[in-house]
């Protein structure tokens, strides 16, 4: 990793077209999406073989669309075994998605409307002075955000992120090469960091 302050290559992204995940129930996952989200069905693609790879299995492929245009999609691949249980209980609570909500207001609204629906849902949760979320997860064990920017420049703080990026290699290297407690040091590098904002 370089420690370049500016962009490398003049090509960034547009927008979030789609993200992916296996499901093993699509009517659930359409059903949750389109009447539990309010997302309309936005495509779907079927086949034998994964164009990509050429992998030969038959899949269903099914996009949910959201108010800007992106999308959340799915695969159900018939006789998929089931996902391996994760290794550590984080990975379930950092791999996630946020999907933004147009105030802080409807974000309490989609935490009543989602308890309504039985789900298990947690927040609101105040991130810093940045963001404001409720978390819950879809049918298919994915967590899920509905959040809100507290602070309107909240993804514009590259200076800082490469600051604390650097703080948190050199933290990492540092506690690699002296043989040190790596969840030790690594919080030392945090409390360092929390001291300087």
């Amino acid at each position: 990793m370089t420690d370049h302050k500016t962009q490398s290559t003049k090509l960034t992204p547009l927008m979030l077209n789609h993200a992916a995940w296996v499901t093993h129930d699509v009517e659930a996952t359409a059903d949750f999406y389109m009447n539990v989200m309010g997302m309309d069905l936005a495509s779907t693609v079927v086949g034998n073989s994964v164009p990509s790879t050429g992998d030969e299995f038959p899949y269903f492929h099914i996009f949910f669309r959201m108010k800007d245009g992106s999308t959340i999609a799915f695969f159900e691949a018939p006789g998929l075994p089931e996902r391996p249980a994760v290794s550590h209980p984080a990975y379930e609570i950092f791999d996630h998605i946020a999907l933004q909500a147009e105030s802080r207001e409807e974000v309490d609204e989609w935490f009543d409307w989602l308890t309504s629906k039985g789900l298990e849902v947690v927040g609101p949760t105040e991130h810093d002075g940045l963001i404001y979320s409720v978390y819950f997860k879809d049918p298919n064990g994915i967590r899920l955000e509905i959040t809100y920017p507290t602070d309107p420049d909240w993804n514009h703080h590259s200076e800082k992120g490469i600051a604390h990026l650097k703080a948190w290699k050199d933290g990492k290297q540092r506690a690699i090469e002296m043989g040190m407690d790596i969840v030790q040091s690594m919080t030392n590098v945090i409390n360092d960091i929390k001291r300087v904002r």
